[in-house]
């Protein structure tokens, strides 16, 4: 079993928290915690049965943590993965992994070095219908990529009040892109391959906290285009579409996949709910008792980061940018 310190508990942080505590074979389990405001979490800590530390540096120190979960702000994930990696602790880090490529280049190297297991929470890489689409992919059903389509929005900024956190614009630079969209630029890494260049348009029609619109056109490595974007004020929504010179795939939503080829031949097929933040905890601990490797890279978890910080550069320049 390995124990685990949740650090950050708030919204998102106790979503990680009740996916796995208390469940047989999990292999992990919470057993201390920090956040920003202690008294806000001591209730729930109580019911959890999870100590609660004063500060990150005490999570640390306390010798029964064999693992830390980070579900900070953006900007701290790089100090706490090379301070945990430093204090000999295994990491589960949110997404944004950080918010520039040396950063996450140097978190990496910190880990390598000590050696401890870093892993980087893009769950939906553990939805069985990515797995099949991976497969179709690699078994040349829909031939040549030629294009992707990325869309992932929802409307979280409609409770953003100032002072949070995530209603920061350092925090959260191109709107939706920090919360949602970067899961969007992971899963084209993942079907489809690395990025070449990114066109960014992104800002706020209506939100007055983060940019509300944001839209991305893209070359990967391959020569495929990418039309992508990210809503933060609209309902949620979640589409990957895969266009080939043999055939079509597109994932609605998280379960139900479709196919078609080019002589018009269609399938569809439905996959059950999946819990994929317990999915990605438990292959976390699975990785780090010596099991299996977690399924992202994490030179994919870098270039990621590196997508996300072009981006960035290309929306204030009103330019193209050639990814690192």
């Amino acid at each position: 079993m390995l124990n685990t310190a949740i650090v950050g508990m708030g919204g998102w942080g106790r979503t990680l928290v009740n996916s796995v505590q208390g469940r047989n074979g999990a292999g992990i389990r919470f057993v201390a915690g920090s956040t920003g405001n202690l008294d806000k979490a001591r209730d729930y800590a109580a019911e959890k049965g999870i100590r609660l530390h004063a500060s990150y540096e005490a999570v640390l120190a306390d010798p029964e943590v064999q693992a830390v979960a980070l579900a900070s702000p953006h900007s701290m994930h790089a100090e706490q993965v090379i301070a945990a990696a430093a204090a000999g602790k295994h990491v589960f880090v949110e997404k944004p992994f950080t918010l520039t490529k040396a950063s996450a280049q140097a978190a990496v190297d910190a880990c390598r070095k000590a050696g401890v297991v870093m892993a980087l929470g893009h769950n939906r890489r553990f939805l069985p219908a990515v797995q099949e689409m991976k497969s179709q992919v690699a078994a040349g059903a829909i031939g040549t990529l030629l294009h992707v389509e990325g869309q992932f929005s929802g409307p979280g900024a409609y409770n953003y009040q100032e002072g949070m956190w995530r209603a920061d614009r350092e925090e959260s630079p191109l709107g939706g892109m920090g919360g949602m969209g970067i899961h969007m630029v992971d899963m084209i890494i993942n079907l489809a391959g690395r990025f070449q260049d990114v066109r960014v348009i992104s800002k706020a029609l209506v939100s007055k906290t983060i940019d509300d619109t944001t839209a991305m056109l893209a070359t990967l490595e391959s020569g495929a285009t990418v039309g992508f974007s990210t809503l933060s004020l609209a309902a949620r929504y979640w589409r990957v579409a895969l266009f080939g010179t043999e055939g079509l795939l597109e994932l609605r939503g998280h379960e139900s996949l479709f196919f078609r080829d080019r002589h018009g031949k269609e399938w569809s097929r439905d996959y059950p709910v999946t819990d994929i933040e317990a999915a990605e905890l438990e292959a976390f601990a699975a990785a780090v008792a010596g099991g299996p490797e977690y399924p992202l890279p994490l030179d994919e978890a870098i270039h990621g980061v590196s997508v996300f910080e072009t981006m960035i550069q290309a929306a204030t320049a009103h330019s193209v940018y050639a990814v690192a």
